[in-house]
């Protein structure tokens, strides 16, 4: 939880005035090759390296809860900025559905790919090759962004200066 809290801080701090679309595009970059930083966990390669595979798993945890925070709130914002006045509840539950909907099936595509791949809880054969296409998938999200085009180019920033704007 302070770990997210940390990723609204800097979001609020130095984020509100870079455009949504480069925020979404670069946590998405950054996270992936932060992901395969597991592969030294599977290796064991992180105790060669002095980090003790508590303080390693406590590390990338903390990590991906301010990366993820920093992603998900140009998501509100821009979905506040494209709400019709008055259904904004509706427009946020909904909101919430599709990101828990999505979370779900993410789960259930990753256990299929783990039975797929015969990762069991005694054999870590293919751990790594899940865990490379896992992280490598997440940025498929990537292809889509275009779709951002002339909305997400402004920052939480730019909105709200032309909403001040407009109703003055």
């Amino acid at each position: 939880a302070a770990a997210s809290l940390v990723g609204v801080w800097l979001y609020n701090e130095y984020l509100r005035r870079v455009p949504i679309k480069d925020i979404l595009l670069w946590t998405s970059i950054i996270s992936a090759p932060l992901g395969l930083t597991q592969l030294l966990l599977i290796s064991h390669y992180n105790r060669e390296l002095g980090i003790p595979d508590g303080a390693f798993v406590l590390g990338d945890d903390v990590v991906f809860s301010i990366l993820g925070q920093i992603a998900f709130l140009p998501s509100l914002v821009l979905a506040a900025r494209l709400c019709p006045p008055g259904i904004e509840a509706v427009l946020f539950a909904t909101l919430m559905s599709i990101f828990n909907g999505a979370s779900t099936v993410g789960t259930e595509i990753g256990a299929a790919l783990t039975k797929f791949l015969g990762v069991t809880e005694t054999d870590f054969s293919n751990l790594a090759l899940l865990t490379i296409i896992c992280n490598v998938s997440s940025l498929l999200p990537l292809v889509f962004i275009g779709y951002l085009d002339g909305v997400g180019d402004e920052s939480q920033e730019e909105m709200e200066a032309k909403q001040l704007g407009g109703n003055e």
